[in-house]
């Protein structure tokens, strides 16, 4: 699994980022990035986690997320069978928009747009068509006319009168030191790869180089919940996606996400999700 905090490594040609991402299946890798990020999934159907929500998403699914929001696409099939899914992801920073956008009033619809991102946008069918051709007509253009293609892209966005949140609240801003994100980030990196497995607080302290009182102080400034409550996320979110894309046992999902008691995986899930695991597996069966 790839780290939590994704970190974009803008061209220096550029002041932002467009990346064509081709996969034989999209995985499911919670993360989050501390930029703005447009995606647009192609030739592809599966499951979309943005913050507190799962949805399905189908071709030419096209979302908005903010900064620091956790997300990811799980696929379950291509569109069209023996070709890539394909995820074509705008990243952009807070200091461009500061820069590019702030200081020119008309392109102030796109300052409110972002603004409603702390709950990530879908947009309506037809917005949805007119970004996909400007999005890939943006492959083949020079950085210089891409810019202006991502301006007029968001001013499109913004004047869509029917979008939709996906999250039920605002992602809620987190200004922590360079150096003291760099530690936490060490810590959730080290949570994703290892959630299935007893977490000793000991070994956390280790890996940030903090006390245990800065430990949770930080973590939870930079999370909003414990250790304990982060990885209770990361197992039920891994069972989600195993519930939704398998046919596993329950009792075998428990086990393979970090839990040797069935009633405990039960009782946690239900309180998480408010369903059953069973539940929860009806309600995304495909008819």
């Amino acid at each position: 699994m790839k780290p939590y905090l994704e970190y974009i490594t803008t061209p220096r040609d550029a002041s932002w980022v467009l990346f064509d991402r081709r996969l034989e299946r999209i995985p499911f890798e919670w993360h989050y990035n501390a930029e703005y990020e447009l995606t647009l999934t192609l030739n592809s159907r599966g499951q979309r986690f943005v913050g507190d929500n799962i949805s399905f998403y189908d071709d030419g699914d096209l979302v908005l997320i903010g900064p620091k929001i956790p997300h990811t696409w799980c696929s379950t099939e291509a569109v069209k069978e023996g070709q890539m899914h394909q995820a074509l992801v705008l990243w952009f920073t807070e200091a461009f928009v500061r820069g590019m956008i702030d200081p020119h009033v008309e392109l102030h619809p796109i300052r409110r747009l972002l603004e409603s991102s702390g709950r990530a946008l879908t947009f309506s069918e037809p917005i949805r068509a007119k970004a996909q051709k400007m999005i890939c007509d943006m492959l083949g253009q020079t950085s210089g006319t891409r810019i202006i293609s991502l301006l007029n892209l968001l001013l499109l966005l913004a004047a869509d009168s029917q979008t939709s949140f996906l999250t039920s609240v605002a992602n809620q801003p987190v200004n922590l030191p360079t150096a003291a994100e760099e530690r936490i980030g060490h810590v959730i990196s080290y949570l994703h790869e290892h959630y299935r497995e007893p977490i000793e607080v000991s070994k956390l302290m280790r890996i940030a180089a903090l006390s245990r009182s800065s430990l949770h102080r930080l973590f939870k400034l930079h999370t909003f919940m414990t250790t304990n409550e982060y990885v209770v996320q990361l197992r039920i979110g891994n069972a989600c996606a195993l519930l939704i894309n398998s046919q596993k046992p329950i009792s075998v999902i428990a086990d393979e996400v970090g839990y040797n008691n069935l009633a405990n995986f039960n009782r946690q899930f239900k309180a998480l999700k408010n369903k059953t695991p069973r539940d929860f597996r009806a309600a995304f069966a495909r008819p």
